[in-house]
């Protein structure tokens, strides 16, 4: 009768059974190589992200201190712009006939409020101010406000035909609407006809 060696011998069976957990040792345990390699990549990417959120950062900050600055005085502006319409007001309700006319004392008044007015507007420009007098310009929503349309045929239509209180505005934002008047164009004719009169001239006598 043949007799298994592996079996009968105790320690010949250790043997095999440390070579067996051995081998399944080295196919569970992780390449030491590639799982570093892993991390770098992993860190890698999470260098990069900060890198980006970073840079967004430092544009975001740039944009908002350079907006700070140019519209720090909106407010201060905005109350500003009644002055100057008072100004405006003031020499316009002086007749041209009026000024030609007029002593020396209310010439010296007339030119003492425009000064005042060109020296207010100067600041304001100083300031990113500026003013917005669309006369005959195309009508734009985002700079101006309609109050009525009305035929003018000196002025295409959709052109702005009068400006009613002149608007502003402070670096690239309206700091205040421009309120005008829109030309529909030309008056539509009577009865269809541009001429009724010399349609009335070519009809045949009864």
């Amino acid at each position: 009768m043949t007799q298994n060696p592996a079996k009968d011998d105790p320690k010949l069976e250790t043997e095999n059974q440390d070579t067996s957990e051995a081998k399944a040792n080295e196919t569970q345990t992780p390449d030491p190589l590639a799982q570093i390699e892993t991390e770098r990549d992993d860190l890698k990417d999470k260098l990069l992200r900060t890198l980006a959120e970073m840079e967004n950062l430092r544009r975001r900050t740039e944009r908002e201190i350079a907006d700070a600055k140019a519209y720090a005085v909106t407010s201060f502006a905005r109350d500003l712009l009644g002055s100057a319409d008072n100004l405006r007001r003031a020499l316009e309700s002086v007749p041209a006939t009026a000024q030609a006319a007029a002593d020396n004392a209310l010439k010296a008044v007339v030119e003492g409020v425009e000064l005042t007015e060109r020296e207010l507007l100067k600041t304001l420009e100083r300031h990113g101010v500026r003013k917005i007098d669309p006369q005959g310009e195309k009508f734009d929503p985002n700079l101006h406000q309609a109050m009525f349309e009305a035929p003018d045929a000196s002025i295409a239509k959709g052109l702005v035909s009068k400006v009613v209180q002149t608007g502003y505005k402070i670096g690239e934002r309206v700091l205040r609407p421009a309120l005008v008047g829109v030309s529909a164009g030309a008056p539509k004719p009577v009865n269809g006809s541009e001429n009724p009169a010399a349609d009335a001239g070519d009809k045949p006598a009864n």
